[in-house]
């Protein structure tokens, strides 16, 4: 087989498709030869004994920062890494005519760095998805994928119009306390004591708003000898707790074939004697599940869900109740019995930060259909005080108290 063909260099060839501005460009072509003998798989000590190699002259300060753009190019984001590591930063978007944004404490913005080869973002995202146990090609054009501190999302045309678009979500710590995400004293007496007295919760907000983020921080507080089971898409809670096992749906492969959803991996779940049982994000019919386990005894459940406000809950509970073939009265009966509380989030949009604004309780109505009662909400919200009385009680049974 000749080297153009070799899987070692075309590997190579993708993890350095993107520039390297600060590297000189006749060393990094020896590096890329003498690295095919690799196939592709180089660790750090490869890449300095490639770099060494060449016979090349170059300063500590230049063969430092060499190093580290190919490293970037191999194991991180590439051009991206040094976008990603800046404080604040929560996301990285790339659009089809290959412009970077970045959305973070200043808000989304257009960076100085840009793509001029939609093959570079291709290249780059393909890469990625491989090293997070996804394929991503013509005939599976997008992907999901957790990869270290990040998670990715990419979409290849034809799907996407335009140009490769690729979308990179920093997470936060893993280990960032709760005490540390909420400001708001209050607030944070009333997560603790949800959590103390294992009510099953349901933390609402938009995109980017920082439910996963609350979740974790929410389960590190739960006790030690307390098993925690996670079933999600894309791996992304990690919280500080001894007792965690986790679970992560598969997709099928280009005959449709092999693939395990969230529905699945919740019967499952429940098969692993959970203490809580968590889905990281609520979104089809793995509700049904999730609900029905929450009605059989396991109490302390926690998942998230997209939506504007608490009192928009009903109307995504119901919607998903409907892919999983429940009628809306049965999605209202499991859910009234099932949920007790709702957390909502919100991120300003100024400061870019993060904070639960509303608390709320599922009810049924008289028509049979889901309402929500609020428990306290930020600004001009008005609680309703049937539904304070009765978290209060549901605090006091469990030895923990309200802070309103």
């Amino acid at each position: 087989m000749s080297p153009e063909g070799a899987p070692g260099r075309r590997r190579w060839e993708a993890a350095t498709a993107l520039p390297m501005s600060l590297a000189n460009a006749e060393v990094l072509e020896e590096v890329r030869l003498r690295a095919m003998g690799q196939h592709g798989e180089l660790s750090e000590v490869d890449l300095a004994s490639a770099v060494r190699a060449t016979g090349r002259v170059i300063g500590s300060a230049s063969s430092t920062e060499m190093l580290r753009s190919l490293s970037d190019d191999i194991h991180g984001l590439g051009i991206l890494e040094r976008l990603a590591e800046v404080p604040g930063t929560t996301d990285i978007l790339i659009d089809g005519r290959g412009r970077v944004w970045v959305d973070g404490s200043s808000g989304l913005h257009a960076s100085d760095t840009a793509f001029s080869d939609p093959g570079q973002i291709r290249a780059l995202a393909v890469r990625l998805a491989a090293a997070g146990g996804r394929r991503l090609d013509d005939a599976q054009p997008f992907a999901d994928v957790s990869l270290g501190n990040y998670r990715i999302h990419a979409v290849l045309p034809p799907i996407s119009t335009g140009g490769p678009l690729l979308s990179i979500r920093i997470k936060g710590s893993k280990n960032q306390p709760l005490d540390a995400l909420v400001e708001d004293p209050d607030w944070l007496a009333a997560l603790k004591a949800i959590v103390a007295a294992k009510l099953n919760v349901l933390i609402s907000g938009g995109t980017g708003a920082g439910k996963t983020t609350l979740l974790s921080a929410l389960l590190a507080t739960v006790p030690a000898n307390q098993r925690i089971v996670v079933v999600e898409d894309s791996a992304e809670l990690a919280p500080a707790h001894p007792h965690l096992v986790g679970l992560q749906s598969r997709s099928g492969n280009v005959e449709g074939a092999g693939e395990i959803s969230l529905e699945v991996l919740v019967r499952q779940a429940l098969r692993m004697r959970p203490d809580r049982l968590v889905v990281g994000e609520c979104r089809g019919a793995e509700v049904r599940e999730f609900l029905a386990a929450m009605n059989t005894g396991h109490e302390g459940a926690a998942g998230t869900v997209h939506a504007n406000s608490v009192i928009a809950v009903p109307a995504r509970l119901a919607a998903m109740g409907a892919l999983a073939g429940m009628d809306s009265a049965a999605t209202a009966l499991q859910a009234a019995s099932a949920l007790d509380v709702l957390v909502h989030l919100r991120r300003d949009p100024a400061t870019g930060r993060r904070s639960p604004i509303q608390l709320g309780r599922l009810v049924l109505t008289t028509h049979g259909t889901l309402a929500v009662q609020l428990i306290h909400a930020q600004g001009s919200e008005s609680a309703d005080p049937e539904a304070l009385t009765w978290f209060r009680e549901r605090l006091d049974a469990a030895g923990e108290r309200s802070p309103w």
